[in-house]
C-alpha cells in the first residue's frame, strides 16, 4: 500500500468512485476507441445509475471521453464542453447483469468512423477495471503499458507476439486469451512492465490472423491500428 492508497486521488469531487473513476473510464474508452469521440452512447448500471447524478457521474463520464483529466476544473461543465466540440452523446441506464455495481456500458463511435463497445467498472479510491471491449471479456486497469491484440483463433498468434515482446526485452507481467468460440474471434491482452514502441506494434499489424491492434501507453497516448 502506498500513499496514494491511503489518500485517494487529486481529484474534483465528490466522490472518488463515482466521479474521479467515471472521469478514469472515459480516458480509458476514448483511448481504446483511438480518435476524437463523435458520438457516445452511454448505459449506467447499478449504483452509477441509481446515485450517480447526485455525484456527477454523468458528467464526469462526458469529460473523460472529451479527455479531461480527474483534476480538471471543466468537469462540472463537461456538456456544454461536448456541444462546443461537436460531440454528441446519450444518456440511459441498463442492467448488465451480475457485474460491479459502480459500471457503465459504453458505445462509441469516432471521427472516422471506427467503432468500439467497452463495459468498465469504477472499483474504489479512483481506481477502474475495464471488462469487457466489443463483447469479448477482458480485465485490466489501463494502469500499466497494455498491449490488446484482436485475431482470429488460429495456431501461431499468441506465438509472434509474445516472441516479439521477447526479442525487444519487454516483459510481460500478465496476460488473458479470449475467444468467442473455436477459430473464430480472440482478443489477448498483455499487460507489459516496459512501453512498446510503434515499430512493434505496426510490425503485428501486418501479421496474418491479426485484425486489430490497440495499445495503452502507461503516459495517457494510445494507438488503434
Amino acid at each position: 500500500m502506498n500513499s496514494f492508497d491511503i489518500i485517494g486521488p487529486v481529484m474534483v469531487g465528490p466522490s472518488s468512485s463515482h466521479t474521479a473513476g467515471a472521469v478514469k473510464i472515459g480516458n480509458i474508452a476514448a483511448r481504446l476507441l483511438g480518435e476524437p469521440v463523435k458520438n457516445a452512447k452511454v448505459f449506467f448500471h447499478g449504483s452509477f445509475l441509481s446515485t450517480g447524478k447526485g455525484h456527477g457521474t454523468d458528467l464526469a463520464l462526458i469529460a473523460g471521453l472529451l479527455g479531461f483529466a480527474v483534476d480538471d476544473p471543466r468537469i462540472a461543465q463537461s456538456f456544454r464542453w461536448a456541444r462546443e466540440r461537436g460531440m454528441e452523446y446519450q444518456l440511459a441506464g441498463t442492467d448488465l447483469g451480475d457485474v460491479h455495481p459502480n459500471s457503465v456500458k459504453l458505445a462509441l463511435t469516432g471521427i472516422q468512423g471506427r467503432e468500439t463497445t467497452i463495459t468498465a467498472a469504477s472499483i474504489g479510491g479512483g481506481a477502474i477495471r475495464v471488462t469487457e471491449i466489443d463483447g469479448m471479456p477482458v480485465s485490466f486497469s489501463g494502469d500499466s503499458p497494455t498491449l490488446i491484440v484482436h485475431n482470429l483463433d488460429q495456431p501461431g498468434c499468441m506465438t509472434d507476439v509474445t516472441s516479439m515482446l521477447g526479442h525487444r526485452a519487454i516483459n510481460i507481467a500478465t496476460m488473458q486469451l479470449h475467444r468467442s468460440e473455436r477459430g473464430g474471434h480472440a482478443v489477448m491482452v498483455l499487460e507489459c512492465d516496459q512501453e512498446i514502441p510503434d515499430s512493434a506494434i505496426r510490425w503485428l499489424t501486418r501479421l496474418e490472423g491479426i485484425l486489430k491492434v490497440v495499445y495503452l501507453s502507461a503516459s495517457g497516448e494510445a494507438q488503434a491500428l
